[in-house]
């Protein structure tokens, strides 16, 4: 989901195009490893064959990291994302019925908490794939 076309005034990049081949690479591994493995599984089987497809492809990666959530400079819990892939993308893996506004406004919230910008959600529950590229 793009929702911002404007130019990013900090970078003076378009946020829409923000680490477009990293995406399109881990999309393509997703694509790839709901053709091979089919639908429906758990979560965890879908992020386990991405994480395949990252060492085959060399695509650096870090598998269940946790990250800390603040209030008021104190720890009050912890987020752990599936994959970070390139160490500036999210990946979400999902095997629900579609990808929501729920979903939308959990991975922003990611995105603040691990203070990276892009996110991706990748729903594998239906034989086509669902995907979403969030960027804040």
């Amino acid at each position: 989901m793009n929702t911002n076309d404007e130019p990013d005034l900090t970078t003076g990049t378009n946020v829409r195009f923000l680490l477009k081949e990293e995406t399109r690479t881990i999309i393509g591994c997703a694509f790839e490893a709901l053709n091979s493995i089919g639908h429906g599984f758990y979560e965890k089987v879908y992020e386990n064959a991405l994480v395949v497809d990252f060492n085959l492809l060399k695509i650096p990666y870090s598998q269940q990291r946790r990250f800390d959530i603040l209030y008021k400079q104190t720890v009050v819990g912890f987020f752990v994302p599936d994959l970070i892939a390139y160490d500036q993308v999210i990946v979400d893996c999902k095997t629900i019925d579609r990808i929501t506004e729920e979903e939308r406004g959990k991975m922003i919230n990611y995105l603040q908490v691990t203070g990276l910008r892009v996110g991706l959600i990748l729903n594998f529950k239906h034989p086509k794939l669902e995907f979403e590229r969030i960027v804040r």
